[in-house]
């Protein structure tokens, strides 16, 4: 098989503004505008050798005929991630052999595919599509991401071109769902219908993923690259762990646009993004992402892999100076300064019964940890077309959301809803609760996660069920099978890190506890990340035994309307165990 060489285009970086002169470190980071763009460890080269949306042609033209075996290990473990496949964790591994074996001793000869969904807006049409896929070629798997993705499993390579068909027939696609590209952007799931959203962020949505998804000169950045706009008042698409985030404001002189905010992710090292201080008005938000991007791909950092998103690269400089870069090299003109977003108003995973503007409603439905299935998908498109509803929005919250019911539709839905085990009106429990993908299917997951917090709502609305009222709002509880924080531990009111941990002395899987993290909402000004007690832990079956001890001494010790999370970080760490 002869590898395809890359252009021009591909190779470097791709500037219309001027070369920003920099002193070159004693040890180089592999920031292209600095240290050139030789590459320096084995991603960079593979990157550099071909571009990662080439591959699409391999699979379609040679790995679909000559199945899994055929597959050039590069691209196995590299490029298909530009086209939003992984191969899946081999069952019957367990985790403490997770960090022992090679990749290709973990995987199995079949892919997840994460079918990306910018903004999480969907056609009925569209979401029957998806599930009819999972039913014909996934085993009826699906799940809802916190990135407002879908995500199938048991996926062969033979069916990979033929899947692609039938999405891009309705609009949808794989294309840089993974890799070192610009992810699925995030955007409000209630755009453009909420009674109380502050402006429609749908045009600047459609405009960055039409000019700049699946363009080559931005299709090798550092590492993984991730993009959220919201207009609504709830902040609703956790803006502060995005690379790159823009957050409606009104300012005082110019009118409606949004605050940027960069440099956000979670992961091992987790790092809270941070204001530039700007104004940008709806016209120029493509221009300011694009410019932000041009920036990681040409001085982030590539030298090391863990140190190679966008937050390092903020850390160094900071906000004076990264906006300085952006204005002066990437943008045609400087931003004016802008105001903070006020505190959100409302709970953002609009989960419930809402009024729209149009005096319709739309209806937030809560699926168990993100798990549903083709079966359920295609369900719930007959489901809302019977109630007058051919619209359906993902969440950042693993929720998924009928818009455009008629008032006299809507209890009607919400029982059908429950008939499919998507549940409108859930436990606090059940609503707050979400679970990365783990070790089902998860090659670098140490415990099993979907399962476990399954098995912890459950547990918790029979122990806690009367208490709800007392409680009041959601206790968001965050379950990952590894230290990556897929399902963002750092920032739940209990986050659990997947982990080997000894209990009475017997090493199990389990998890590390993070205790009183959170994003900006109702009940906290800004985000902030939990804290850990030294030495506390939980055996994976140990879940809602841990939950409901340190609930009930929650409501025993808080003060006042004190939250959760306030309450985790003032607590004695005895009363956290």
């Amino acid at each position: 098989m002869t590898i395809q060489q890359p252009g021009p285009v591909q190779s470097g970086p791709v500037r219309g503004a001027r070369t920003r002169t920099a002193r070159v470190p004693t040890k180089p980071h592999g920031q292209w505008l600095v240290d050139g763009t030789e590459p320096l460890n084995p991603n960079e080269e593979f990157k550099l050798a071909d571009n990662g949306l080439n591959v699409r042609e391999r699979i379609e033209t040679v790995y679909a005929q000559g199945g899994f075996a055929s597959i050039d290990p590069t691209d196995l473990h590299g490029r298909f991630r530009w086209w939003g496949l992984y191969t899946q964790r081999k069952p019957g591994i367990d985790g403490g052999r997770t960090a022992q074996l090679e990749p290709h001793e973990l995987e199995d000869e079949y892919f997840m595919l994460r079918v990306r969904i910018d903004g999480g807006q969907l056609t009925t049409h569209q979401l029957r599509v998806i599930g009819e896929i999972s039913t014909e070629f996934a085993r009826d798997s699906a799940d809802m991401t916190d990135r407002q993705n879908v995500q199938l499993h048991w996926i062969r390579v033979e069916d990979v071109p033929e899947i692609w068909r039938r999405l891009e027939e309705v609009g949808l696609s794989t294309t840089e769902a993974c890799g070192d590209v610009p992810r699925v952007i995030l955007g409000s799931p209630v755009a453009g219908i909420a009674a109380d959203e502050i402006i429609d962020p749908t045009p600047q949505i459609h405009e960055i993923a039409a000019r700049f998804i699946g363009d080559p000169t931005l299709a090798n950045l550092p590492r993984k690259y991730k993009t959220a706009i919201t207009g609504h008042p709830s902040q609703d698409v956790v803006h502060e762990i995005n690379d790159c985030a823009f957050v409606a404001v009104k300012h005082p002189e110019l009118g409606i646009g949004y605050d940027l905010w960069v440099g956000g992710a979670l992961s091992v090292v987790p790092r809270l993004g941070e204001r530039l201080g700007t104004f940008v008005t709806p016209d120029r938000v493509a221009e300011v992402w694009h410019g932000v991007t041009q920036i990681f791909r040409d001085y982030g950092y590539r030298r090391l892999r863990n140190k190679a998103r966008l937050k390092f690269l903020l850390a160094d400089w900071g906000t004076e100076k990264f906006r300085e870069v952006l204005e002066n090299e990437y943008l045609d003109s400087p931003l004016p300064d802008g105001p903070a977003a006020p505190k959100p108003t409302s709970i953002g995973d609009h989960v419930g019964v809402h009024a729209q503007k149009d005096g319709r409603f739309f209806v937030g439905a809560a699926p168990l940890v993100g798990r549903v299935s083709g079966t359920t998908l295609t369900a719930l498109a007959d489901l809302a077309e019977v109630h007058g509803s051919q619209r359906v929005r993902t969440t950042p919250y693993q929720k998924l959301i009928v818009l455009d019911i008629p008032e006299e539709n809507v209890e009607s839905l919400v029982k059908g809803l429950d008939a499919i085990g998507l549940s409108a009106r859930p436990s606090l429990f059940r609503r707050g609760t979400i679970a990365c993908t783990g070790i089902e299917y998860c090659k670098l997951a140490i415990v099993e996660t979907k399962a476990n917090a399954a098995d912890a709502i459950r547990q918790l609305e029979d122990r806690l069920g009367e208490l709800e009222p007392e409680i009041g709002r959601p206790i968001t509880l965050h379950v990952n099978g590894c230290p990556n924080s897929c399902a963002r531990i750092q920032t739940a009111d209990i986050g659990l890190k997947g982990q080997l941990v000894l209990i009475d002395g017997e090493q199990v899987p389990g998890y590390q506890v993070h205790l009183g993290g959170g994003l900006a909402g109702v009940d906290r000004e800004e985000a902030g990340l939990g804290r850990t007690v030294r030495g506390l832990k939980v055996a994976a079956d140990g879940i809602a035994d841990y939950a409901e001890r340190v609930i009930r001494r929650y409501l025993a010790d808080r003060e006042d309307a004190e939250s959760f999370a306030q309450w985790a970080h003032r607590a004695d760490e005895e009363a956290l165990q």
